[in-house]
């Protein structure tokens, strides 16, 4: 386990380092998870193996501090991030981001271009999305007002993503998780999209091959993100289907 200090007021990232080679491989969890807990399995897979790799805890989330006087917007997020990854002396990393974090990864990259050499985005939100109360995920956290949420409905939330997701999300300080689900609804301006269309590194996408075609996929393709549908997965990709996973990461890797 590795940590750093990335606020003023002294709040810290951390993480777990698995030793190997540079340029260094960074993994980075959705909304309510930790790096650890998803990407473990897959980072020591031998198609992934031997890189240095951070399994990195965004703030508010899993072994990271959870101030309650950050705003969490994603480029909060990408900002305590790369003042993590510079701690530790990484530069050019291989970005593997998943979900809010991949949304995460395009700010990051977006932002501090010497940090990242490669992005593969799983299943990550690239638009803004409208809130639902009732709905699943980020629309339905960010459909409460902040005050609504802490007041009770992170317990409505908790009954409907069942044991598996709230296994980490409990993890995630109450504030974090509905700042940072507001702000990944409300998205960035320029968009995510419009920020991965604009990287020049190289860019793959990794969806559920059940979920169908990608929502502009051919722009995606066009501008040279690699799409990439896995079979026999659900959003969590790494999880439902490692070996899946593995392959078509080691693949975007390598390209």
């Amino acid at each position: 386990m590795r940590t750093t200090t990335v606020t003023c007021g002294g709040d810290q990232m951390r993480w777990v380092e698995l030793p190997g080679e540079d340029p260094a491989r960074v993994y980075v969890h959705g909304l309510g998870a930790t790096s650890p807990a998803y990407f473990a399995e897959v980072a020591v897979h031998p198609l992934l193996a031997g890189r240095r790799s951070l399994l990195i805890d965004l703030l508010g989330h899993g072994h990271s501090d959870r101030p309650t006087d950050f705003d969490y917007t994603l480029e909060a997020h990408a900002d305590a991030l790369a003042k993590a990854l510079e701690s530790a002396g990484v530069t050019g990393a291989e970005v593997v981001a998943h979900s809010m974090g991949g949304s995460v990864a395009v700010v990051l990259a977006a932002r501090h271009p010497h940090l990242v050499s490669r992005l593969v985005l799983v299943d990550a939100n690239l638009d803004p999305i409208a809130p639902e109360r009732g709905a699943g995920g980020s629309r339905g956290i960010a459909a409460y007002s902040e005050e609504e949420f802490l007041a009770g409905g992170w317990e409505e939330v908790r009954d409907r993503v069942g044991p598996g997701w709230w296994s980490t999300m409990r993890l995630t300080g109450r504030v974090a998780l509905h700042r940072t689900a507001t702000h990944l609804a409300r998205g960035t301006v320029p968009t995510m999209r419009e920020l991965l269309l604009e990287l020049s590194i190289p860019r793959a996408y990794l969806l559920p091959e059940a979920d169908g075609p990608l929502a502009g996929a051919d722009a995606l393709t066009r501008a040279g993100v690699s799409v990439v549908p896995v079979p026999d997965c659900g959003h969590n990709i790494m999880l439902d289907n490692p070996p899946g996973f593995v392959r078509a990461t080691a693949a975007a890797l390598t390209d």
